[in-house]
């Protein structure tokens, strides 16, 4: 990815309606060009789809719970997770370390369908021997973006980042 490429994933990101011919005036470039861009970054799979994002309150989800999730399963066996992940309450599912197997968040109407989610959709999977709930209260900030960094111009391998001024090395 060059430095237009990085333009571009942050202008979608930030707004994927963006239109090409928008995102071309802001770059300098022509819309075909922005067009061919976008495409290249689909084909990669740096863009991976574009989505409206919803008030979960507005629809009926306001009460959002991360739930850790200990598993009896070989540690390369990511089955459970997989099935954690079908399920439409489930937004995410992470694989960690540490005495967990898995983080999960999830959207639920109310504590009792939390609870009824937990006890008989999760405690379903026999492989399943815990789990821990933490209940939000409030969020101060959801974000499914990703921060961008810009090409270090002194960076010969192609990675992102920037390097501090005031760095010796």
């Amino acid at each position: 990815m060059d430095d237009r490429d990085l333009q571009i994933a942050r202008i979608l990101q930030r707004e994927a309606r963006t239109s090409n011919a928008e995102i071309g005036r802001e770059l300098g470039i022509a819309p075909s060009a922005v067009l061919e861009r976008i495409r290249k970054l689909e084909r990669r799979g740096v863009l991976q789809g574009y989505h409206a994002r919803l008030d979960p309150e507005a629809v009926g989800l306001g009460l959002l719970a991360y739930v850790f999730v200990q598993v009896d399963e070989r540690l390369s066996d990511e089955h459970t997770g997989r099935r954690l992940a079908e399920l439409p309450e489930v937004q995410e599912v992470h694989h960690i370390a540490g005495e967990d197997c898995y983080l999960v968040k999830v959207r639920a109407a109310s504590a009792a369908e939390l609870s009824d989610l937990l006890q008989r959709r999760f405690g379903a999977f026999e492989a399943v021997r815990r789990t821990r709930t933490t209940i939000v209260l409030r969020t101060l900030k959801e974000s499914a973006e990703v921060p961008i960094r810009d090409l270090d111009p002194d960076d010969s391998t192609g990675s992102t980042g920037s390097k501090d001024s005031d760095d010796p090395a």
